[in-house]
């Protein structure tokens, strides 16, 4: 059973950095979990530096405790959670970059082990689905969590493996399921009226900021999860969806996006969902000139991913 350093114990600003104090461990083959960083952000189309991001979110983690009573879970106990570091990047090379992540992400897939992923930019998610298909799962149903569609052809007229073109290389590749894919807290402004028609072509629904705020978490995560039912869920929150007042420190900001406590409540109604992926992407800590309060929700926001799925865990094996 896996357990965290305990504060009682030794001081959390001491020993070495890992996810919630959990042990560093590569060889994973007890654990039903695993905290995995992709440090990478060469796929980015404005503000670099999420390649900060996962040593970022492993420091904002030390406060972290072992207990959710909102959930009234031990989640690193349930899933015997550990740290299994990063990921090595190729840097100025991004089809050798997602080889080396997908190489390691198949056999979590294939032993049926739930990675909680730390980017990176939002681009590693395609490679972490291509891990998926390639350790013969069935394509997951999608819940994306972004200020943006992500949905877009290619960008500077060539390149197609970016941040922003993710979402529509899964959908082309197979890796999600059709009429599965569901997005909340898109707000950006777009480039054109297109962008909009290209996105419905893809997304089964999507819900605004401004649907959060006339509908609420409730009704919208019902709508969602009754809509995927027990199917495989693959979850993504790119960071952005926060409002820069939550988390100033990443590569896109847009105004008028989710409070953390918000994001908190979408994501604890996971627990009703057959989570088999989770990330969050694009934390880019030399903006976060708040004390560290980005990779501070962003730590937070994984751990209820987990403590959801510990809780999911659970109830299965109670009934």
């Amino acid at each position: 059973m896996t357990e965290p350093l305990d504060g009682a114990a030794s001081p959390r600003f001491a020993q070495v950095a890992t996810f919630a104090r959990l042990p560093l461990q590569r060889d994973f083959k007890n654990a039903r979990s695993v905290f995995l960083g992709l440090p990478w952000d060469d796929a980015t189309s404005y503000r670099s530096g999420a390649r900060e991001g996962p040593s970022a979110i492993r420091h904002a983690s030390r406060l972290v405790r072992p207990y959710n009573m909102f959930a009234d879970v031990y989640p690193f106990r349930v899933l015997d959670t550990v740290d299994a570091g990063d990921v090595d990047p190729v840097p100025g090379y991004t089809e050798d970059t997602f080889a080396r992540i997908e190489s390691a992400l198949k056999p979590m897939f294939a032993a049926d082990i739930v990675p909680f992923i730390a980017g990176g930019d939002h681009s590693v998610t395609l490679p972490v689905l291509r891990a998926r298909k390639a350790a013969g799962k069935e394509a997951a149903s999608l819940l994306h969590f972004d200020a943006h569609f992500d949905t877009w052809e290619a960008y500077w007229g060539s390149k197609r493996y970016t941040h922003g073109t993710w979402v529509k290389r899964a959908y082309e590749e197979g890796l999600i399921a059709r009429s599965q894919v569901f997005q909340v807290g898109i707000r950006s402004s777009l480039y054109s009226h297109e962008d909009v028609r290209n996105n419905a072509a893809i997304v089964d629904r999507t819900y605004t900021s401004e649907d959060v705020d006339s509908q609420g978490y409730k009704v919208i995560m019902d709508r969602i999860l009754e809509a995927i039912k027990d199917r495989p869920l693959y979850v993504s929150v790119d960071i952005d969806v926060l409002d820069p007042a939550y988390a100033p420190g990443t590569g896109t900001p847009e105004s008028g996006g989710l409070t953390s406590r918000e994001m908190i409540h979408f994501l604890r109604e996971l627990h009703r969902a057959n989570v088999v992926g989770f990330d969050l992407v694009e934390v880019a800590p030399q903006y976060d000139h708040m004390g560290q309060i980005t990779a501070l929700a962003a730590s937070n926001l994984i751990y209820e991913g987990m403590c959801a799925l510990a809780r999911h865990r659970s109830a299965g094996a109670r009934r």
